[in-house]
């Protein structure tokens, strides 16, 4: 295909939108690829159009190529399946809920689980028309509270979204591992760089889950990794916890003062200056944070909860999000203080939480009331010494055991991940690095066919529940990590295979040579097969020329100018600014061979 630019769909900008915080946002909307329509909602112009579609190109060979059949759902669908789900309410505020005309209700899919189940529970009934592997590549909908990025976290999004459906966990097996290997494939085609990481289901449900990662700065995710080859989104990484202490030669607990020191390095200073130790100095480890916090559930209900953390540490909100899903996670406010008047802020201790709590009931079906929910971090074993707040003004507690002294309601994975923690595996100390999701697998189980009454009959006649996998690419959020993987600080650089064009023509004299060489050169590439755009803009400078071709980041640049006077013209390679001057009747071949191989990564 060949496009004059005159003509093209196309305006550049010098200057980064002011909403934009990373390269591929500020490049892709100054290129000319999308624009805001609204936050975390981009109109696609024809560069980024050209760009998307190459992507999913190679998504869909490669899942063609592994059995999947491409399959498409509506964008807007009815309630019912959701509710039978228990996602309507599951989900929470980030599912786009509306009704029609009549009063019933639908929603905008955030994923189509339901919709699947339901076309294979419509087709299928005999455990011969499986295992069959179903996909789409759709539009997507989440209410996100903070969308940020540009496309890599939007309320509007594309997705490559499949599902595995088998008659048993060893089919189930069979499939998951069949689209792990294609997800591998396609990332190595798209040149981006990845690790595979366990990860948390979520929303979804589900057991076995691993996430696709590309590894970069600005990603909203945390993974580790370990040398003997462990690797986990942090939200999933679980503490290594010690073993119970005998704390038969602790002291009994006992309360000291503690003015000014309302945080914990203050709280060490003045034990250490007023109360030291026999063994070593004070440390912030030795001390228990209690934090509050609030959960708002699918249903609404809201609940105080406590967690206790080892001092040295903070909460990591993303690992807490995960730990209480579906459920919703904010810092307790005045309001929740002041309806929890044993709550003393900064001097929060277990002495009143939980099962601690005198004001705590039982009612005969095991249901607790009276006291608030307490969870500490696993690293809270029995037997352990601790210094925390003992519920009063000013005041904590030292030699507080537990197991002996207090209890707590279970334990949760709460706290920060840090450089060096243990491995859960025991492969080594963990190495922390920033990554952005490209792709997640799941083994969902029977969860949604079972709801959904997805049954097929087996060899012998009995009913027996599907079970299925998920296998999901963010389309959208996969282009905005090659754009962050490949830019400089002129403009985009994109690997030749998902480029918008091939090659970048530009006319950079006046002369009407210039223009004619120009236009027949785009000719001759376009008849070999490759994607050509002609800068052949009349009164617009060389300069001007060669910023867009920078700026937009066709992988190759071919320039008609003045060296055209001794026959010849320069090709450009955006990726290392390396110039190659060739005779103006060899370009055409050169460039097909210099194509040929970036597409094939030489």
């Amino acid at each position: 295909m060949l496009r004059n630019l005159s003509t093209f769909f196309l305006r550049t900008l010098r200057e980064d939108p002011a909403d934009a915080e990373v390269n591929s946002h500020k490049l892709l909307v100054r290129a000319g690829y999308i624009r805001r329509t609204a936050p975390g909602i981009y109109t696609w112009l024809p560069l980024g159009l050209r760009t998307l579609r190459k992507i999913e190109d190679i998504v869909r060979e490669e899942m063609d190529a592994m059995g999947a059949q491409e399959v498409h759902f509506p964008g807007l669908i009815p309630a019912e399946p959701y509710k039978a789900t228990n996602r309507w309410e599951e989900y929470g505020p980030t599912l786009f809920k509306l009704e029609d005309r009549k009063g019933g209700d639908y929603l905008l899919a955030p994923t189509h689980e339901e919709m699947f189940t339901l076309l294979v529970k419509d087709m299928f009934s005999s455990y011969k028309d499986l295992p069959t592997t179903l996909y789409q590549i759709q539009t997507k909908y989440r209410d996100e509270a903070r969308p940020r990025a540009g496309l890599i976290r939007g309320r509007e999004f594309v997705m490559k979204d499949a599902y595995s459906f088998d008659v048993t966990e060893a089919g189930l097996d069979a499939s998951y591992q069949a689209e792990r290997d294609t997800y591998e494939r396609i990332f190595t085609r798209l040149g981006l760089r990845y690790v595979i990481v366990s990860a948390m289901s979520g929303a979804m449900g589900g057991s076995r889950s691993e996430e696709f990662l590309h590894p970069s700065p600005i990603g909203e995710d945390t993974f580790v990794a370990s040398p003997g080859g462990y690797a986990a989104n942090a939200e999933a990484v679980t503490t290594v916890a010690p073993d119970a202490v005998d704390a038969s030669g602790v002291p009994s607990p006992l309360e000291v003062p503690t003015p000014d020191a309302p945080t914990i390095e203050s709280l060490v200073d003045l034990l250490n200056a007023e109360h030291p130790r026999e063994d070593r100095p004070w440390q912030a480890a030795d001390t228990l944070k209690n934090v509050v916090l609030t959960l708002t559930h699918p249903d609404g209900k809201r609940e105080i909860l406590v967690v206790g953390i080892p001092g040295d540490r903070d909460i990591d909100m993303k690992r807490l999000e995960a730990s209480v899903a579906p459920a919703e996670v904010d810092m307790a406010t005045d309001s929740d203080f002041a309806g929890h008047p044993e709550l003393v802020r900064g001097y929060i201790g277990p002495q009143v939480l939980g099962p601690n709590s005198p004001a705590r009931t039982v009612d005969s079906e095991g249901n607790t009331s009276g006291s608030v929910r307490y969870l500490v971090d696993p690293r809270v074993v029995e037997g352990t010494v601790w210094v925390t707040g003992a519920n009063a003004d000013k005041r904590h507690v030292l030699n507080l055991v537990m197991g002996r002294d207090f209890a707590a309601d279970g334990t949760i994975e709460a706290a920060e991940v840090r450089e060096g923690d243990p491995a859960p595996d025991g492969s080594g100390p963990l190495h922390l690095e920033r990554g952005i999701e490209i792709g997640h697998i799941f083994q969902l189980g029977r969860k949604y066919a079972q709801a959904l009454g997805l049954t097929v009959l087996d060899e012998c006649g009995k009913t027996q529940v599907v079970t299925m996998g998920s296998y999901g690419i963010g389309v959208t959020r996969v282009m905005a990590a090659l754009a962050e993987a490949n830019c400089d600080e002129r403009g985009l650089s994109w690997p030749a295979q998902i480029a918008p064009f091939d090659v970048h023509v530009l006319a950079t004299g006046k002369g009407e040579e210039v223009f004619a060489t120009a236009a027949s050169l785009g000719d001759e590439l376009d008849v070999a097969g490759l994607d050509v755009l002609v800068d052949d803009r009349r009164k617009v400078s060389a300069g001007v020329k060669f910023k867009d071709f920078e700026l937009v980041g066709i992988p190759f640049g071919l320039v008609v100018g003045r060296s055209l006077a001794d026959g010849k013209v320069e090709i450009r390679v955006r990726a290392t600014g390396e110039t190659i001057v060739v005779p103006v009747e060899e370009a055409a071949a050169r460039l097909r061979e210099l194509h040929g191989a970036a597409v094939k990564g030489e």
